[in-house]
């Protein structure tokens, strides 16, 4: 991201991509860290977080479920509501604000585009309490775990995707592109076919192109 912010042409390339209206973004895993540290070029991003270390200080790679929420991303356009596994792989995934209170607000800002959940969508802090879900959606939040290894990087508020203002530039810490096929999971429900549920993921990037 430095030798982009930091090489004048290179800037203004990429400020001029990201503010067209034709053009989408998405940054998977390193991707997702480096657009985070480009969201000064980036319109409607000033909520978005950088991505630190893991708190378990280790990699981490395996298959854990997140839950898709209602935003303006193209790319997860009609997935709302749907709580899929997904690969993650990688060491330094934690979602890091400027303090609790920016947190707080990117949590309720309807741009966080999945949430770490457990399989069985019961909210838990990182500390492994239980958090009643009825109490979390009562108080106008969201169901997510912040417990380890559930929420594999200690992501507050289970943070793993998030959106633009306008829906256009998407990022997300975990990799679709590992999972759109039933092959590639161990199990699967007989009812998938060929494709799993995150193969809407990539054909909502091809319809909005056109």
């Amino acid at each position: 991201a430095k030798s982009i912010l930091f090489n004048e042409k290179a800037r203004e390339e990429f400020q001029r991509f990201f503010h067209r209206a034709d053009t989408f973004s998405l940054g998977v895993c390193n991707g997702c860290q480096m657009l985070s540290n480009l969201k000064s070029l980036i319109p409607g991003t000033d909520h978005w977080p950088r991505f630190v270390q893991n708190r378990s200080e280790r990699y981490e790679g395996r298959l854990v479920s997140v839950k898709v929420e209602d935003t303006p991303s193209v790319l997860f356009s009609g997935m709302a509501g749907s709580v899929i596994p997904i690969v993650v792989a990688h060491g330094e995934g934690r979602a890091e604000f400027e303090n609790d209170e920016a947190a707080r607000n990117c949590d309720r800002s309807g741009l966080v585009v999945a949430r770490y959940v457990d399989n069985h969508q019961a909210a838990a802090l990182a500390n492994g309490d239980s958090k009643s879900r009825q109490s979390s959606l009562r108080e106008g939040g969201h169901t997510y775990t912040e417990a380890y290894p559930l929420n594999p990087n200690g992501s507050p508020f289970g943070i793993t995707s998030l959106t633009s203002e306008d829906g256009r530039s998407t990022i997300l810490m975990p990799h679709p592109e590992r999972v759109f096929r039933t092959a590639q999971f161990s199990w699967a429900p007989s009812d998938w076919g060929e494709d799993s549920p995150w193969m809407r993921f990539f054909r909502n990037a091809r319809a909005w192109v056109g």
